[in-house]
């Protein structure tokens, strides 16, 4: 380890040591890259992200509070309607009476579920493909979720909930277009529920904590309920948690990950809309944004772009949308990340950073037609985030 790396970790750890966190002097670290070592960038993320206060003898009761509430939705939001749950004291109902799988009422339990079962469909192809090129999220979780898979009690997983209501969709597909010897379920498309390896009971992946964090997310959230992308959001954050050095915050990496997630989608939730895409809160203006920084900082550039007719919808959206999550290697974008969350303005800070990718290959853009220039900027050539990062920070003291 580097003097230089051990009196950055000193400092950290000297802001963090104090009784109140000074905000102020932890951004200025943090915008420059937080060392993994100790657990030092989660904590951060948790106090920058909002979800940690500054006053340090807050932390254990607000942790207990905040991990007790997400248990409290684990046993409200990942259950089937009409099971009982007596160990959990909660009284069976006898469902044929009040309730059934047919009952038309909109309030209905049974109706919730199917609904439901829509969401989470979307979300489960969406997390099964979640980094594709890392291990990291078909690999078992050292915490399994207790709650839902010990065998005393009577939760459905939804990887379980999942299976079923794919394979009697198929089945009713089947049926419909005429076919009357069905096929076995078992036998699935190598793009099908089995793309993974089945671990054994009591096991679960890191993508089913992510499935499960966002199906929560969607019934708290009914007015965004799942937009797709969020997958991408939420993995990142998941990842820095569950992969914390310090054993007693890895454990928590769900609930600690599920907060923190709703928080930054408090501040990004607009961009997901699409009712709210032209407002001045959506993703328009901030596309739009982009631009018209450009033409400050790089106004040839700017009218070439223009020339050729390269909206900024064609790249830009998913550079903002996705906080450039799929134009990097993933332990890049947490770096970005690192300084994007420590920018007291980090939206703005964003833009800056899309602007500077564009300048960095102005002399690229400038020389190539339409079809090389939206090749460009649909798979980004540069991977020095480092580099991005320098140039966006210029821009911004150029102001």
């Amino acid at each position: 380890m580097s003097r230089l790396h051990q009196s950055r970790i000193a400092d950290f750890q000297e802001v963090l040591g104090e009784p109140t966190v000074a905000l102020g002097k932890l951004r200025d670290l943090c915008f420059s890259g937080i060392p993994f070592d100790g657990g030092l960038r989660c904590l951060c993320w948790k106090i920058l992200l909002n979800y940690l206060p500054l006053e340090k003898a807050l932390w254990s009761n607000l942790l207990k509070k905040q991990r007790d509430l997400y248990s409290q939705f684990l046993k409200e939001m990942i259950i089937q309607p009409g099971i009982a749950k007596a160990n959990l004291g909660v009284s069976r109902e006898d469902v044929t009476l009040e309730d059934h799988p047919l009952n038309p009422n909109p309030d209905s339990r049974w109706n919730t579920y199917f609904k439901d079962n829509e969401v989470l469909l979307q979300i489960d192809k969406d997390v099964r493909r979640l980094y594709p090129d890392m291990a990291f999220f078909q690999r078992p979780t050292d915490y399994p979720c207790l709650l839902i898979l010990d065998p005393q009690n009577e939760f459905e997983t939804l990887r379980k909930r999942v299976e079923q209501t794919t394979l009697k969709s198929q089945t009713v597909a089947r049926n419909r277009s005429g076919v009357t010897n069905v096929s076995s379920p078992l036998k699935t498309t190598p793009n099908s529920l089995s793309e993974y390896e089945v671990l054994p009971n009591g096991c679960e992946a890191h993508w089913e904590v992510v499935e499960r964090i966002l199906f929560i997310y969607a019934k708290l959230n009914p007015g965004i309920a799942y937009v797709q992308g969020m997958n991408e959001i939420v993995g990142p954050l998941y990842y820095t948690f569950a992969t914390d050095p310090n054993s007693e915050w890895k454990e928590h990496a769900e609930a600690d990950t599920f907060f923190c997630f709703t928080n930054l989608m408090a501040e990004i939730r607009d961009n997901f809309i699409k009712s709210l895409d032209d407002s001045q809160c959506g993703i328009t203006y901030k596309m739009e944004k982009v631009y018209s920084t450009l033409k400050e900082k790089d106004v040839e550039l700017y009218l070439k772009l223009q020339e050729q007719n390269i909206k900024p919808q064609f790249f830009a959206f998913r550079w903002l949308t996705l906080l450039l999550s799929q134009e990097f290697l993933l332990p890049d974008v947490i770096r970005i990340w690192d300084s994007l969350f420590a920018d007291d303005k980090r939206f703005d800070f964003l833009l800056l950073v899309c602007c500077a990718m564009l300048t960095l290959i102005r002399d690229q853009l400038l020389e190539g037609d339409f079809t090389l220039n939206m090749r460009l900027l649909q798979d980004y050539p540069i991977s020095d985030v480092h580099l991005i990062l320098k140039k966006a920070k210029e821009l911004q003291d150029s102001k």
